[in-house]
């Protein structure tokens, strides 16, 4: 398998019990049953400790049932997580090992980047100011099955590319570079599959007023939110790169092209409209990226919300 990474992942490195927030509060964690599986076959008070907080969430899964302010229960004073102490990184849930990793398979690819909700993450990217390239690097872990269209792949890859150019194209402000990257999008969009007509008249402020609140700083940042110019152009740059990595080629699975690139713009008013700094898009990848229910949501806005068509995204990008 070919593992595909941004040039700065390898340099990334979790500072534990100096974050200035805490991947351990604010969320539930799922207990995979790999981990579930290990639990079973050590004892003492980390065992102990472990069956006294397995709870079920409203879908059925097992989770770890969370302590005050939504800390994990394993979370100490010193933010350290006593799991991790206890029975070493290895044996902690695949969560817990992977944040803020993300990774998407595509047969004989693996992509793997890391999120904008763990603010060393977010530092790296706001602070990266040459051109965001990718490695690729041969491992021996076997391709993943999947009913991919390779032709839709290969298309879609292409597109791809030509997606980086216009975003990493500085001779251009970043304000066209959105312009024409949505140009790019829709003319894409219709070879790939009908788009549906928005219908939704929801503001855009509340488009990021999510039902599941993990930070109540978010929601400050959106109800003190404003139409502001974008500016840091290497970051919105970065960001731009960021979401296209991320998303853009899962259009081989939902043949939804343009909803990426409306993320990967919108991704570049999020800094202008609630904070240009690195901390703002920590804040809104916690609250969005990482809950499910919230982002079922926003893929949803994405398609039938008018403020967030491409003429009206147009004219946010360009004030």
């Amino acid at each position: 398998m070919i593992l595909r990474t941004p040039e700065y992942y390898e340099n990334f490195k979790c500072i534990a019990g100096e974050c200035p927030d805490s991947c351990c509060q604010g969320w539930e964690v799922d207990a995979d049953a790999d981990s579930l599986a290990y639990y079973k076959t050590i004892s003492g008070d980390i065992r102990k400790r472990i069956d006294s907080v397995l709870d079920k969430d409203e879908f059925g899964n097992t989770i770890f049932r969370l302590a005050e302010k939504k800390r994990c229960p394993f979370l100490n004073a010193e933010n350290l997580c006593d799991m991790h102490i206890a029975i070493g990184g290895k044996h902690t849930p695949y969560t817990c090992r992977m944040f803020p990793r993300f990774i998407n398979d595509f047969g004989n690819v693996r992509e793997m980047g890391i999120s904008f909700s763990c603010p060393v993450a977010s530092d790296m990217m706001f602070n990266e100011k040459e051109p965001i390239a990718f490695c690729d690097e041969q491992n021996d872990l076997p391709p993943q099955l999947n009913d991919i269209d390779a032709q839709t792949y290969y298309y879609m890859l292409k597109a791809r590319r030509e997606a980086y150019k216009i975003v990493q194209d500085r001779s251009v402000p970043i304000k066209e570079r959105m312009v024409r990257l949505l140009d790019f999008a829709v003319e894409l969009q219709e070879d790939l599959d009908d788009y549906p007509q928005p219908c939704d008249d929801i503001d855009f402020f509340d488009v990021f007023r999510n039902p599941e609140l993990i930070n109540p700083e978010w929601t400050q940042r959106v109800d003190n939110g404003k139409y502001n110019p974008v500016s840091n152009e290497i970051f919105s740059e970065n960001i731009a790169v960021y979401f296209i990595f991320r998303y853009f080629m899962t259009a081989v699975f939902d043949y939804d092209a343009l909803s990426k690139v409306k993320m990967a713009v919108i991704g570049v008013l999020i800094p202008a409209c609630f904070g240009n700094d690195s901390w703002t898009m920590h804040l809104w990848s916690k609250e969005t990226e990482h809950s499910q229910y919230n982002m079922d949501r926003y893929k949803l806005l994405l398609r039938t919300a008018k403020c967030l068509s491409t003429e009206n995204l147009k004219k946010l990008i360009s004030l």
